[in-house]
């Protein structure tokens, strides 16, 4: 078992920020290419290729999720005030999508089933294996219905964690892809009508990811974490998504980019703790990173909205229409999700997160003085203390509001 180490306050990883980003983007790529919004033959093939495997960016929020969560953990803090902490985070965005979604479902009256809203507003949804349900209302939000879960089993998690040996944790990182990698033959142990709920949406085999992040940032807090750097990691994230994409079939492609995907998310981290450059927090980068989660809630939302619209919901845009529509989505989403998150997320967080007497009682997370050089330099110059957990990344650029 590691011996305790000389401890710090855990520097900020601004990186990481950016990357969600990157995650968000893909999923909104992947959305634009599933709803058929370019039809021109040859620019639609592009965009299917280009983003055939965006829905794994789900992974990558899930698994940078855990990450984040352990990496600024405040060891001694009460499990309901880091739950309150995290729903202050989640919720008020998701309250007003939900209202949005219904609005919208009037307005075009569109069914809605009561009880699959109900599950939806308290997000128990992706806990229902029933078509209309784990996709009901703003039908992203499935994803929040998982992260809620993890939440609530974090605190139980971390002293086990805070006491693993290394030697376990290292196994949680190679056996959790390989269980990913055995869901496609596990699900036809499930009814057919279920697999992809079981495969896509269950909260327990989504956990595997979330569980990769949990103990490689564990690995680095103790400098036991032994990956490639940022531009090796990148460039086998790279070559992992062409090949995919091009040759692999679904059936592996989901452990492979897991395991591209933590490579890339440690590496950013580590360059950060040792401050190093990396392409992911200049300032757009890390607004662009803090207005993601906005942005995932309200993308398909808008999208879908517009199409039924304008009459074009199902049929495409023919020629460039197509490809500047996907345009004209991107940043009128990311204007709606930037409303969203400084006129919602951000006052909501203060309303309703801890108050400065809980966050002052909670400890610093105690994360092992950095090794190097430039042991502890965050971006904005140097070892700042981290304010919490998973919600202070986004702050990574100015101070987090108290």
């Amino acid at each position: 078992m590691t011996s305790a180490p000389t401890v710090t306050r855990a520097p900020r990883l601004p990186s990481l920020t950016g990357l969600r980003w990157i995650a968000a983007l893909l999923v909104f790529g992947f959305h634009a290419g599933t709803m058929g919004i370019v039809a021109e033959p040859h620019l639609k093939a592009v965009v299917d290729k280009a983003f055939s495997l965006g829905l794994s960016g789900v992974e990558f929020f899930f698994i940078l999720s855990g990450f984040v969560l352990v990496w600024s953990y405040r060891d001694g803090e009460r499990a309901w005030t880091f739950l309150r902490r995290r729903l202050a985070k989640i919720y008020p965005n998701h309250v007003v999508t939900f209202v949005a979604a219904l609005a919208v479902a009037a307005w075009f009256a569109d069914p809605v089933l009561p009880w699959a809203a109900i599950g939806n507003f308290f997000l128990v949804q992706a806990w229902i294996p029933l078509n209309g349900y784990f996709y009901s209302v703003n039908n992203v939000s499935w994803s929040l219905s998982c992260e809620l879960a993890f939440y609530l089993c974090l605190p139980l998690v971390v002293p086990w964690l805070r006491r693993a040996r290394t030697g376990v944790l290292r196994t949680v990182l190679v056996a959790a892809p390989l269980l990913i990698l055995a869901l496609w033959p596990g699900q036809q142990l499930v009814p057919e009508e279920q697999r992809w709920w079981f495969t896509q949406i269950f909260p327990v085999t989504r956990s595997l990811e979330f569980w990769m992040g949990v103990a490689a940032a564990e690995l680095m807090r103790r400098h036991r974490w032994r990956g490639p750097n940022l531009a090796v990691a990148t460039g086998l994230f790279v070559t992992t998504w062409v090949v995919a994409a091009l040759w692999i079939p679904a059936e592996f492609w989901a452990a492979l980019l897991a395991v591209a995907y933590l490579l890339v998310i440690a590496a950013a981290a580590d360059a950060d703790v040792r401050g190093r450059p990396t392409p992911w927090r200049s300032r757009p980068m890390i607004w662009l990173g803090e207005v993601s989660f906005a942005f995932y809630l309200v993308h398909v939302l808008v999208m879908v909205t517009v199409l039924r619209l304008t009459g074009d919901w199902g049929t495409g845009l023919p020629g460039w229409r197509g490809p500047l529509a996907v345009l004209g989505f991107l940043l009128l989403t990311l204007a709606l999700a930037a409303a969203l998150h400084r006129w919602v997320e951000v006052p909501m967080m203060r309303l309703l997160g801890p108050t400065r007497r809980a966050r002052a009682a909670s400890r610093a997370p105690a994360v092992p003085a950095p090794r190097g050089p430039a042991e502890g330099a965050a971006a904005d110059g140097g070892a700042r203390s981290v304010s919490g957990p998973a919600e202070d990344i986004e702050y990574a650029g100015r101070r987090r509001p108290d």
